[in-house]
Parts: structure tokens; C-alpha cells; sequence
């Protein structure tokens, strides 16, 4: 679709951002219709609809948000002309005062002094808004809306000030837009890893260490299972492993810049009456490590990986299980490398993660991100380096989007942005170039020349946080792992009682040939243990009766209820094995 077709899409971001903010004035219009004794905050679209804070002296139950949805339909046939218009600050000022709007008078107030302030006018309904907006409300599809939610939100994010109701709404050109948007929801419900992660018990959360996650047993097995992986793909990229001190002091922080640019994300403490922070990120103890020791030429680039736990504070409103905790295991690397070296070590980390994200079926974006106005070193420096990170990307035949000023506060970075089995997109990845640091911490290796010379390295991250991955993958396979990562294998389930001397050999046999296994030994119908096994999203069940213990066979089922018969166990174990070392999505 060429750019001017796709100028009134929801393909073009401003259109859609524009479509979801004129439907946040309607939603206000339609309250104020209603209820004219709420209050008006603020009301802007956001990445997935719109919102709106109001303060009402009643809560906006379901009930009413139907009343209020339905209002906003006769909004929209009424094919209202939205009209811009501007006033000085004093009459701005009054205008809204007139309207007994104080949060408005409040946002006019702190308008600076050269400000143009804007009013859009629809109908009856006025309000303070800098646009954009579309030109009539009969542009909003109004059996295409949908108000999803109501929940408490403080005026201006102050928990001093007022708690305000924010009601969050989204909207499409087209009902079945609408529809398969409300299916996806449905389903993210069903999938999310919070209540999988109880249900299929893999890790807890608990008020005595908000944003602390605890990792329970299967949840160990799923999580070092994949720190297997990830060392045996970095081995084979030829990445040494280190472990870094969790706690450094505050001159280390100061030097790497972290202490000026972070401090206010780092806990901290007093050891012997010296500062000291528990590391947010693992880099300033890989410059540590590669400074210990000369470096030739010859030793680059040198790829150093950890998997180091690390600290962040969090409010206490953005956590939200394990996508953002306090406290989390990242998959750092650096890699040290000579300036001639940059460009194939870039294209080599992007090989590394084709591998890595295609083998849990996910397909990525790319996001360049720029420098941002807290930063160090010289815009001639990131402009460079952000020229080779365009380089080795469109070397390989792939595409990005800029993302300005979004960089870290020492260099431009790349961010893969990947997309689940829902279409929902997640920043995972990340590979960011940096010149800074190994000045800061004066990092030499011996050129071909014999002469001193500085290293250019990258930080870069695959997985990301271990623990939000972990949340990612049991939304994506909405908890049925694939056989390789499942906690759980094979659960063998014994008809009878007399069956379960031969269940328990069948499960020691397997469980010799390194697979994890279970026993169902309880005195339940076979109806009852299948059902139970299948909500627990074992990859096999291995039904064992009289006539498996005759024969010497077990009788396999898959949890998507497939009956693959009976069969010799060293046949199932075959099987299972070829899953195992393919790694086979299923």
C-alpha cells in the first residue's frame, strides 16, 4: 500500500493515535451528557486505545460504562464537526472555571507563558487539547467501541494528589476488527503467566517480597533448562562465561556512570562507611574482568557472557509479575573487539539470536535507537556508530525502524521486538554499541603495531531477563512447553492398582535415559488422571494396564488429546528423544 493510501488507516500510527484520541472526547462528552457533575483530568490516546481520567463522586461500574458506550454510539451518528479554537490565558482560564473544571484550570495554569492554548469544540461538548483530532465524531465507528476497563489513577501520578477513575477504551474502523481484537484479549486472559505460573507451579509471588518472584521446583527445572540451551548456543558462538560480585561500591558506579544516570533505580547500602549498590546490570564488572588481564589483537573479539542476577527498584504500581520485578537473572554479554571488527561481530550477535528466537517460534522487529539527551560522549561519536549498527543491519538484508533518543546513555542500540503466537510484541533482545565505557575505564589490548589502542565493545542481551522470558514463552505456548523445556515430560498414569509396580518401572527406565518423568499413583479413574494431566500440559501421558504389563508396551497419548496406541516403550523412548534433540515445536 503506498504511503498516501495508507494515510487514513489504522497502518499509519498517526491516524490511528489521532482516531483513538477524537474517541477519548467522545467518551468525555458522553460522561459529562450523563453525568454532568463529573470532573474532567485528562484524556489521550495511548499504544492500544484511549483513556480518560475523571473524578466522579460514584464509581463507574460496568453497568454505567454500558450506559456510557451507548452515548457515545449517538455520538458518533451524530456526526459531530470537531472545531479548534484558541483563547488567551485568561479567558482560558475562565472558560474552564465557567465549566467548574478545576483539573483543566490547573493544566492552563502551568501552560508555559508562550504557550497557544487550544480548546476542540464538538456540539455541545468543549475541551482543553492540543490535538490532533479527526474532522467529525461520524468519523468513529461507534458499534466498532469498546470500553474495556475502569480503574484508580491519581491526578498527575501523585499519590498525594486526588485518585481520579481512568476508564480505558479501544476502538476500530471495523466491528470485526473490533471482535478479533476482544478474541485476542480473551485469549491473553486464558494465557497469562500469572495464573499459568500457579497452576502449573512454577513460580509464586508473595506481599513479602513484592516484585521478588519465587521460583518453585518445576519452575527451576523450566528455567535452568533454558540457561542450558543458552550455554550450549554460546559455546558454540565461542563465548567464555564469567560471574560477577552482586554488590560493588559506589566509586566503581561513579566512574562507569551509572551512579549519575541510574542511581535513582540501584539499592544501596554502607559496608566499613563506603557507599556501595547492588549492580542494576552486570557491565561495569565485565570492564573489571577484561582489565585484569593484557590483551592482544589476537585475543578479539573476545566474548564474555553472564548470567547475572541483578537488582532494579521498581514502583511498586509497574510491577506486574514476571515482566517487570525487582530482581532478575539478565543474559548479559560483552564483546570486545577492535573498530575493523565491529560490523561482522554485529552480524554475528544477529545470527546468534535468528537462532535463538526461531527455535521458540518468534519472529522480531528491529528498533535503532538513538541518542538521547542525557548521554555521553560526542554526537560525531554516535553518529558514527550509529551509521555501522544501520550498516551491519542492512548488510543482512533486514529492516528497522528509528526510535529517537531512546539509546542508552553510552551508545546507540538495536532492539528485537518480538512477536508471540498472539501478534502481541514483546522487547526482549537488545545489542548496543559502545565506545564509552572502555574509555571511561581506560580498557587497552596491543595492536598488530605494538602500539596501545582502545576497544570498542557491546553490551547485548538475547533473552533479556531470564524471569520475563520465562513469562513470555508460557504466554506464547500458553504453558504447554515444548517437550525439550516442559518441567514435566511424560506422566505415567496406571489403570489399576495391580498396574502400578510396572508404571513405576516404565517411569525409573525413562527416567534413567535422562527424561523427566512422573507417576499418577492415586486411586482415581484413568478418566480423572488423563483430565488432570492434560490441564497440567504434559507433552505424554503413558496409559499402563494389564494388558501394557503383558505385552511389555505402554499406551501413549498426546495432550491434544491424539491416541497414538500402544507401543514398546524403547519405540516411545526413541520418539521422545527425537523431540528432545530436534527441539521440535509441537
Amino acid at each position: 500500500m503506498s504511503e498516501e493510501n495508507n494515510q487514513y488507516t489504522f497502518e499509519n500510527e498517526t491516524y490511528r493515535k489521532t482516531y483513538w484520541h477524537t474517541c477519548s472526547h467522545i467518551l468525555a462528552q458522553a460522561v459529562k451528557r450523563l453525568y454532568p457533575e463529573v470532573k474532567l483530568a485528562i484524556g489521550p490516546s495511548i499504544d492500544e486505545g484511549f483513556y480518560y481520567d475523571m473524578d466522579s463522586p460514584f464509581p463507574f461500574t460496568p453497568e454505567i460504562l454500558e450506559q456510557v458506550e451507548g452515548e457515545m454510539r449517538k455520538i458518533c451518528k451524530e456526526k459531530l464537526k470537531l472545531e479548534r479554537f484558541e483563547l488567551p490565558r485568561d479567558e482560558a482560564r475562565k472558560f474552564m472555571e465557567d465549566r467548574g473544571e478545576p483539573f483543566k484550570v490547573e493544566l492552563i495554569d502551568d501552560l508555559p507563558e508562550d504557550a497557544a492554548i487550544s480548546f476542540y469544540k464538538q456540539g455541545e461538548f468543549t475541551d482543553l487539547c492540543a490535538g490532533p483530532h479527526l474532522d467529525s465524531t461520524g468519523r468513529v465507528k461507534g458499534n466498532a467501541i469498546k470500553l474495556t476497563a475502569c480503574n484508580a489513577a491519581y491526578w498527575r501520578g501523585d499519590s498525594n494528589r486526588e485518585t481520579l477513575q481512568r476508564i480505558y477504551g479501544i476502538a476500530f474502523p471495523k466491528k470485526d476488527e473490533l471482535d478479533a481484537y476482544l478474541a485476542r484479549i480473551e485469549e491473553a486472559k486464558k494465557r497469562d503467566h500469572r495464573r499459568l505460573g500457579k497452576d502449573l507451579g512454577l513460580f509464586m509471588l508473595r506481599d513479602e517480597g513484592p516484585g521478588f518472584p519465587f521460583f518453585l521446583p518445576k519452575g527451576m527445572t523450566l528455567k535452568n533448562t533454558l540457561l542450558d540451551y543458552w550455554r550450549e548456543v554460546h559455546k558454540r558462538y565461542h563465548y567464555v562465561e564469567i560471574s560477577t560480585p552482586i554488590m560493588l561500591n559506589r566509586q566503581l558506579w561513579e566512574r562507569s556512570g551509572h551512579w549519575d544516570h541510574y542511581k535513582n533505580n540501584m539499592y544501596t547500602t554502607v559496608i566499613d562507611e563506603v557507599d556501595f549498590a547492588v549492580k542494576p546490570m552486570n557491565c561495569p564488572g565485565g570492564m573489571l574482568v577484561y582489565a585484569s588481564e593484557p590483551h592482544s589483537y589476537r585475543d578479539l573479539p573476545l566474548r564474555v557472557g553472564e548470567i547475572g542476577l541483578v537488582h532494579r527498584h521498581e514502583l511498586s504500581g509497574a510491577l506486574h509479575g514476571l515482566f517487570r520485578v525487582r530482581c532478575f537473572s539478565q543474559d548479559d554479554a560483552h564483546v570486545f573487539m577492535t573498530r575493523e571488527q565491529m560490523q561482522d561481530v554485529i552480524q554475528e550477535t544477529v545470527r546468534l539470536f535468528d537462532e535463538v528466537y526461531s527455535t521458540f517460534g518468534l519472529s522480531y522487529t528491529i528498533e535503532l535507537s538513538t541518542m538521547p539527551e542525557d548521554h555521553i560522549g560526542t554526537v560525531e561519536e554516535w553518529e558514527r556508530n550509529q551509521d555501522i549498527l544501520k550498516e551491519a543491519i542492512t548488510g543482512m538484508g533486514k529492516e528497522f525502524v528509528i526510535n529517537e533518543g531512546d539509546g542508552a546513555f553510552y551508545g546507540p542500540k538495536l532492539d528485537f521486538h518480538l512477536a508471540d503466537s498472539l501478534g502481541r510484541t514483546w522487547q526482549c533482545g537488545t545489542i548496543q554499541l559502545d565506545s564509552q565505557l572502555p574509555e571511561r575505564f581506560e580498557l587497552e589490548y596491543t595492536g598488530e603495531d605494538g602500539q596501545k589502542h582502545r576497544p570498542v565493545m557491546i553490551h547485548r542481551v538475547v533473552l533479556g531477563s531470564i524471569e520475563r522470558f520465562i513469562g513470555v514463552i508460557t504466554e506464547h505456548f500458553a504453558g504447554a512447553f515444548p517437550v525439550w523445556l516442559a518441567p514435566v515430560q511424560v506422566k505415567v498414569l496406571p489403570v489399576t492398582d495391580r498396574a502400578a509396580e510396572y508404571a513405576g518401572t516404565v517411569a525409573g527406565a525413562l527416567d534413567g535415559k535422562g527424561f523427566r518423568v512422573e507417576v499418577d499413583h492415586r486411586s482415581e479413574k484413568i478418566g480423572k488422571k488423563i483430565r488432570e494431566a492434560t490441564l497440567e500440559k504434559v507433552p505424554y501421558m503413558l496409559v499402563v494396564g494389564d494388558r501394557d504389563m503383558e505385552n511389555g508396551t505402554v499406551s501413549v497419548r498426546h495432550r491434544t488429546g491424539e491416541d497414538l496406541g500402544a507401543m514398546s516403550l524403547d519405540a516411545f523412548a526413541a520418539l521422545l528423544q527425537s523431540e528432545v534433540d530436534s527441539r521440535e515445536i509441537k
